[in-house]
């Protein structure tokens, strides 16, 4: 039965219907033994000639013999039709009963939960024929569809933190604005509620652009490309040269090598993180660039104060700023944790035991040899 159930849908009908219709040919030949033997227990009628030229008539049957004779005689016939064809129908049965049904009932019930927009359950493989890689095709595409509604799950609750947020930090502005125009319809502003209302306009302006630049990130796809090892080592001096001039800083990197990654997003994110670093560093600013199995990972590491204890416990926020500032939003955490999340991988923030704040972005590639 277990050899059967690997077997190919056509392999294994072809393998059942020859089986049954043979076990139909012996039936049909059990049938004519039997009712030629029962046929020859009556008289049979006749003439007998003998060597010696004498004709003797044979006992007839009678009437009730011969009509036990002839339905017999039907039935042997009938046999050789209703055994076969019989032995196609069971044939049929048992290849549903073992090939299918299970399959199809899975596949029923599947469609049934997704229907009811629900995706909190599995299609098991049941063979590997034919239907077992449909249920298995069904189970990917059941995880792609899991996979795609946690992500806009995500996504929605991300943009609700977002308006949120956004919304917090646009209510100072707004309400230094209405009091500067209040102060204009009285004739009583000066230079500095002007210079205030431009700062402010401004203010809100940046705002607006940081908004955007999360809803172009959230658009942008992934685009791999190659590039060396060396290639980003170079990249990260420039970037630290740049952002932290005066600042002691040491890079590490893996050998020499190719990987496929989407380059943009790693310059962004690293651009980020360094910037982030330069703004809290003291004295000196760390960067180590790591590839183990699919994995890139860069550390940057500073010697400053360290990440708050809500950012730790939290994650980066939109609009969550480490810093006051009017032209500051803290959106360089969460815009590297996004781009990360794109590229399949994920931010991690913690501080050093030795003190300072250690910012980790790891991101899926595709290793060349």
């Amino acid at each position: 039965m277990e050899r059967l159930k690997n077997m190919g849908l056509k392999k294994s009908f072809f393998f059942l219907s020859v089986w049954c219709i043979l076990i139909s040919l012996l039936l049909v030949l059990l049938v004519f033994l039997v009712c030629n033997t029962i046929k020859s227990s009556y008289p049979s009628g006749g003439m007998e000639i003998r060597p010696d030229g004498v004709a003797i008539l044979l006992e007839q049957p009678t009437a009730a013999q011969q009509r036990v004779i002839t339905l017999l005689t039907y039935f042997q016939w009938l046999s050789c039709i209703i055994l076969p064809v019989s032995g196609l129908g069971i044939a049929a049965a048992l290849f549903y009963r073992i090939k299918l049904k299970k399959p199809i009932d899975l596949l029923r019930d599947g469609t049934a939960h997704i229907l009811a927009h629900d995706l909190n359950f599995s299609v098991p493989t049941v063979s590997p024929d034919e239907l077992g890689q449909i249920c298995a095709a069904f189970e990917t595409m059941r995880l792609e569809l899991l996979k795609t509604n946690q992500e806009l799950w995500r996504q929605a609750e991300e943009r609700k933190r977002l308006n949120a947020a956004f919304a917090h930090d646009l209510r100072n502005p707004i309400t230094v604005l209405k009091g500067s125009i209040k102060l204009l319809r009285q004739d009583t502003a000066d230079t500095q509620v002007l210079d205030r209302m431009e700062n402010y306009t401004l203010r809100i302006e940046q705002y607006i652009e940081a908004m955007s630049s999360i809803q172009r990130m959230e658009q942008m796809p992934v685009q791999s490309s190659e590039v060396t090892i060396s290639t980003l080592r170079t990249e990260l001096e420039e970037t630290s040269r740049l952002l932290a001039p005066n600042l002691d800083m040491t890079l590490f990197t893996p050998d020499m090598g190719t990987i496929r990654i989407d380059h943009g997003i790693f310059l962004t994110v690293a651009e980020n993180l360094i910037g982030n670093a330069v703004r809290f560093a003291q004295t000196k600013l760390e960067l180590i660039l790591t590839l183990k199995g699919n994995v890139l990972s860069l550390s940057v590491i500073d010697d400053g104060p360290g990440f708050p204890a809500e950012l730790l416990k939290s994650g980066p926020k939109p609009f969550g700023k480490l810093e006051e500032s009017a032209g500051h939003f803290g959106m360089g955490l969460y815009n590297s944790n996004l781009l990360c999340l794109k590229h399949g991988g994920n931010l991690r923030l913690e501080n050093s035991p030795a003190g300072g704040a250690i910012a980790t972005a790891s991101i899926q590639i595709n290793s060349k040899p």
